[in-house]
């Protein structure tokens, strides 16, 4: 039986629903664009995100591209599009960096006196108290953090569209669709618009998928451990976070070569002796997933418009930093097709001109 959509004649196709998506859909919903989504929803580094939100890169004590600008845009931006669709879009989550020597605390001391991550890194250490968790130099507190509940929100906002007929759970067939006359054609839509966010589904995606985007797999599990009875996000070269129910999701691996989407014994494996190096509780695994991170060799997102197809656009790249980014470059993307507001060279597509034909 053939699709019946509400309109046929629209502005934009968007193609995936993850984070990106997800954020392009709102936007254009705030700007009364008429739009469908397809998504094929089986396989999206989105739906296997931890959902910590927090700016710093506590490996190096960093923050990365424009993290406090997209910091104060993205936590609004969710908050509002949980409430309009009935969704608790976050949960307060106090997250710790377990220190590992002297040299460590001075380094976080010296980077909460830094400008832009003085606001985040509280400069007052916290005396480890859990007898369960191996943390002799103490502990670093993260300030603003907490936890996006990503797969409530994509799932609440994707029954939203899908009641308002815009929303089709299936695999995008890029072979049938059709550039012609300043616009494209799918089934039976005309749109002038197609934006695709398939995070590491460009590989599939014919105008894109020569574009550097690496990608790499991390492997997360799920522990229960009665006794660890965590009641913050603690962060080591792993994170723990407490899920309720004396359930933890432990991740993540960062596997730059195996392209697969099933989970592997090598990434449990290195999951498991990370984790025995910080707590020294019994627990049971009982859940392994993974995912791939649509990453770039220069860490920056990929942004833009074809340069040979004025109808196609690229929403792409966001790596582990999709909570921080996606609302930020959705919006930096519309107002690049809307407005013709030129994209910063580090996240245009240009930058790889030769590698779109």
């Amino acid at each position: 039986m053939p699709y019946i959509y509400s309109v046929r004649e629209i502005d934009y196709i968007i193609v995936g629903f993850g984070l990106a998506g997800m954020a392009f859909a709102k936007i254009l919903q705030e700007h009364d664009k008429k739009f469908v989504v397809f998504d094929a929803g089986d396989k999206s580094a989105s739906k296997v995100a931890a959902g910590l939100y927090n700016p710093v890169i506590l490996k190096r004590y960093t923050l990365p591209w424009k993290a406090e600008e997209q910091f104060d845009i993205s936590l609004p931006f969710f908050k509002k599009l949980g409430e309009e669709i009935g969704v608790e879009a976050f949960k307060k989550l106090p997250v710790y960096r377990v220190l590992s020597s002297i040299e460590d605390q001075n380094n976080w001391f010296t980077a909460s006196d830094k400008p832009g991550l003085k606001r985040f890194l509280n400069p007052q250490l916290v005396l480890n108290k859990n007898k369960y968790v191996d943390a002799p130099y103490s502990l670093g507190e993260v300030n603003e953090t907490g936890q996006l509940q990503i797969m409530d929100l994509l799932a609440g906002y994707a029954q939203s569209l899908a009641k308002a007929k815009i929303y089709f759970h299936e695999t995008f067939d890029h072979n049938k669709l059709t550039l012609r006359d300043n616009a494209v054609f799918y089934k039976d839509l005309k749109a002038q618009r197609v934006v695709f966010a398939e995070g590491f589904g460009i590989k599939q995606n014919p105008f894109f998928n020569r574009l550097p985007l690496v990608g790499n797999k991390g492997d997360y599990i799920y522990i229960k451990a009665p006794s660890l009875r965590l009641d913050a996000a603690i962060k080591t070269s792993i994170f723990i976070i407490p899920e309720g129910d004396d359930v933890y999701k432990v991740g993540a691996t960062y596997n730059w070569s195996d392209k697969g989407w099933e989970p592997s014994a090598e990434g449990r494996n290195e999951l498991i002796a990370k984790l025995d190096e910080v707590i020294s509780c019994e627990y049971e695994i009982v859940e392994h997933i993974a995912g791939m991170r649509p990453t770039t060799g220069d860490r920056r997102p990929l942004l833009g418009i074809h340069p040979h197809h004025a109808q196609v656009a690229l929403l792409n790249g966001l790596g582990t930093r999709g909570i921080m980014m996606s609302a930020y470059l959705a919006q930096m993307l519309y107002d690049c097709l809307e407005d013709e507001v030129a994209l910063p060279v580090e996240v245009d597509i240009m930058r790889f001109a030769g590698k779109l034909n």
